[in-house]
């Protein structure tokens, strides 16, 4: 491999021609396959990032996935920070297209203030049952998940355990690692809500990222069960933030004070997140990158759901639906999850802030519904 610059390499390596290897996407339906030509192809071959990740590993999730029945998934993933630069032929469409025309001159913009939220402390209870705010984080200098070694991802680990071993007051908590989780204790998490399954997902495994597992994969949560990190599933850090009930306030005023400290830990441990002011920070899944944040409840609404404007009504607030129990699951006795759509070029204070409002609206349609009584009047404009 010759160097080009300090963000790509040459890829020298015996294979056969472009036409050769190029993959049959004509089936699919997935943002990658949208973009990706053979021409494309054929010149992004030649190239690798520093760690050596390649256009194959790119794309594999896609190929191997051609598409999920309920979402459009993007097909791609990161294999280090490089990634994102070195593949842009390919990176920058797929991300204009997923984030609703988010340009590669955009810039991205933070903000973990929580006092910036509006309400969001006054969600019904009877309706919303539960609230939940995540994101993910990755250490610069690492190659991420799909793409690490063995040694790398430990590395990752180490630094985890050591970082968030210094939170205190009500953020104290504990490391669990799999590896050392009895079955029991491992399903008793799935059941909670806090633990990664282990991978079965076809998205994690066609990527890479389930290699060596359990291995350096583990689980760090407060006493209180209210702020938990996933160390080494499909981000280096997933931290998330959730409690029973409709106080989404309280669950993002802790996500940015606790977020911001798992920050500054890791500064002072001279390793910092990776971030830029184009993507804002950089994770493994192009959907995820700018906040990374999603900011769900799990509401109840039987009489909405079934109501033929109940898609049209989300799409106006920017919200999606998922099943009861995540991405690939359907909803369960008219319970549904409800995050924002987006992730990029919009603040983490915006995007929980229409999640607040949004759901607001959704369960004053509910009762009105509930009461057989019209909608029409509450139909939101387009957000």
């Amino acid at each position: 491999m010759e160097k080009i610059s300090d963000k790509m390499v040459k890829l020298t390596l015996k294979r056969l021609s472009a036409e050769d290897e190029y993959p049959d996407l004509s089936q699919h339906n997935n943002y990658m396959a949208k973009v990706l030509t053979q021409d494309m192809y054929k010149k992004l071959r030649e190239r690798a990032t520093p760690s050596g990740f390649t256009i194959d590993g790119v794309i594999q999730t896609g190929v191997d996935n051609p598409g999920h029945p309920f979402i459009m998934t993007v097909g791609c993933v990161a294999g280090d920070e490089e990634t994102y630069e070195v593949f842009k032929d390919l990176l920058d469409p797929v991300i204009e297209d997923r984030h609703g025309g988010y340009k590669p001159t955009d810039k991205h913009k933070t903000d973990l203030n929580s006092g910036n939220l509006k309400g969001g402390d006054d969600l019904d209870p009877n309706y919303v049952l539960s609230s939940r705010v995540r994101t993910g984080r990755s250490i610069r200098g690492f190659s991420l998940p799909p793409h690490c070694s063995r040694g790398e991802r430990r590395a990752v680990e180490k630094l985890s355990i050591e970082a968030l071993a210094s939170l205190s007051g009500d953020l104290k908590g504990k490391y669990y690692a799999l590896k050392n989780m009895t079955d029991a204790e491992q399903q008793q998490l799935i059941d909670d809500h806090f633990l990664f399954d282990k991978p079965v997902s076809p998205l994690l495994l066609a990527s890479g990222m389930a290699r060596d597992w359990p291995d350096a994969r583990g689980i760090w949560h407060n006493d209180n069960k209210t702020f938990l990190v996933w160390v080494n599933e499909e981000d280096h850090l997933r931290v998330i933030s959730m409690q029973k009930g409709g106080n989404m306030k309280e669950v993002f005023t802790r996500f940015c004070t606790g977020l911001t400290k798992i920050e500054s830990l890791f500064k002072e441990r001279s390793h910092e997140f990776m971030w830029n002011e184009h993507l804002g920070y950089v994770l493994t899944c192009p959907s995820n990158l700018g906040t990374g944040l999603r900011a769900g409840v799990h509401v109840k609404l039987p009489n909405l759901s079934k109501n033929t404007k109940f898609e049209e009504v989300l799409k106006k607030l920017r919200l999606q639906k998922r099943g009861t129990g995540g991405v690939d699951t359907a909803a369960v006795g008219g319970v549904f999850d409800i995050s924002n759509a987006d992730r990029l070029g919009f603040s983490e204070v915006e995007l929980v802030q229409m999640v607040v409002d949004g759901v607001k609206l959704l369960v004053d349609m509910e009762k009105r519904l509930e009461k057989g009584q019209s909608i029409d009047d509450l139909m939101p404009a387009q957000k």
